[in-house]
């Protein structure tokens, strides 16, 4: 691979706004392949994926580099340089680019590949904290997978198309995509691409949805014509799977208490042809209090760590701090008691998270159903997904029946 000087600073532009900024590397990262309409699907492929693999592997670059944070130019230069040794790329002749004994690097990576904390490339309060939770084989197996780069899942929208046909228009466009068995709306790529230029994305025919996460809406076991309630939509990536599962048919009303997210789902669902949802924004508790004993189906994919995401938000590893864990399980607390009041007698709830903590997962679940608001319901089944198993995204669902 011939590295080319433009491509290789916006690396290194990037990775400084995400390590010295504190910005999230999916937005840096679509910020910075707009910089020069000239750059192809190949620019712009290794831009992203260069940049997502320096910050999956900072700890461990930075360590092999012999710097620490905050990051000079020169620094990004050096962790840039780490990079393209182990990838047995040659470095060309730039004043940026210092001269590195290739073998001390390489001696380096090995020895460190002994430490879990530095070879998963992790803070050590994440690594004693997984291995405390997890077990230490688990914990290992289970952050080697989300060190992973994430495949691309796409969720078919069945209230434009199916699943066969899908494939084969995205075969006219150059994309194979292969069905997934057990996952009965989901197809993935074979290779990686930019389905966002699509003429299927762009008609509604699909959603680009962790295979995982697409089993969530089905574990609400949903029907059409019911009342749902998505409380924590977000921009609606689970709410337009419960629509398209509903027919169109009935009351899916979809809570947030971030406006603008609402916005973007209204903007996704009209795309989708989702015509029964129903976007409600959480400005007072009075939005809730309405909804108390009306609804026959609730989810709660709470808010979380998001330690199950890893491969896609590789970044969430530097920015997550230990007292975060604390201050989330206690919402989600709030969360389930209070969302809970709103399914009616005989329906049911599903609890979910993207995380694979048992304190965000399976402990609330037991800690809400020895609870007041939680004597009402037991617990009918629930699944803990690791990507170590999988080769999806960690998540956690919990369905519970209201008596």
């Amino acid at each position: 691979m011939k590295l080319h000087r433009n491509l290789v600073f916006a690396v290194v532009d990037a990775l400084g706004y995400i390590f010295n900024e504190g910005e999230y590397a999916d937005k840096v990262v679509q910020k910075t392949l707009k910089r020069d309409k000239r750059w192809g699907s190949r620019d712009r492929g290794f831009i992203a994926e260069t940049t997502y693999d320096i910050v999956r592997w900072k700890r461990l670059y930075a360590e092999i580099a012999e710097v620490k944070a905050p990051y000079s130019r020169a620094n990004l230069f050096r962790m840039f340089t780490v990079w393209a040794v182990l990838r047995g790329i040659e470095l060309p002749d730039w004043k940026q680019l210092e001269p590195v004994p290739t073998r001390r690097i390489k001696g380096k990576f090995d020895e460190l590949s002994k430490i879990r904390k530095f070879s998963e490339s992790i803070p050590d309060w994440l690594d004693e904290l997984g291995e405390k939770a997890l077990g230490e084989k688990l914990w290992t197996n289970e952050i080697k997978a989300l060190n992973k780069q994430a495949d691309v899942i796409l969720r078919v929208n069945t209230l434009k198309t199916t699943r066969e046909k899908l494939r084969k228009i995205l075969l006219d466009e150059g994309i194979v995509a292969e069905p997934l068995k057990g996952y009965p709306y989901a197809l993935k790529l074979n290779e990686r691409a930019n389905v966002f230029a699509t003429k299927p994305f762009k008609d509604g025919f699909f959603e680009v949805q962790d295979a995982s996460s697409q089993l969530v809406s089905q574990f609400l076991e949903v029907k059409p014509g019911q009342r749902v309630v998505d409380t924590c939509a977000g921009a609606g990536g689970k709410t337009l799977h419960l629509a398209a599962i509903m027919e169109n048919k009935g009351q899916l009303i979809a809570l947030d208490i971030y406006e603008n997210k609402l916005k973007e789902l209204k903007r996704r669902a009209r795309r989708n042809g989702a015509h029964n949802i129903e976007p409600r924004h959480i400005n007072s508790t009075k939005v809730i209090k309405k909804l108390y004993n009306k609804a026959d189906r609730v989810l709660i994919d709470a808010p979380c760590t998001g330690l199950g995401v890893l491969r896609r938000n590789p970044d969430a590893k530097w920015k997550l701090q230990p007292e975060f864990l604390g201050k989330i399980t206690k919402i989600q607390q709030e969360i389930l008691r209070s969302y809970s009041k709103m399914v009616k007698p005989g329906g049911k709830l599903v609890y979910a998270t993207c995380s694979i903590l048992p304190q965000e997962n399976d402990l609330q679940i037991k800690s809400f159903l020895t609870s007041e608001e939680g004597k009402e319901f037991t617990l009918a089944k629930e699944k803990k997904i690791y990507a170590s198993k999988s080769g999806f995204d960690g998540f956690y669902m919990a369905l519970l029946d209201r008596k």
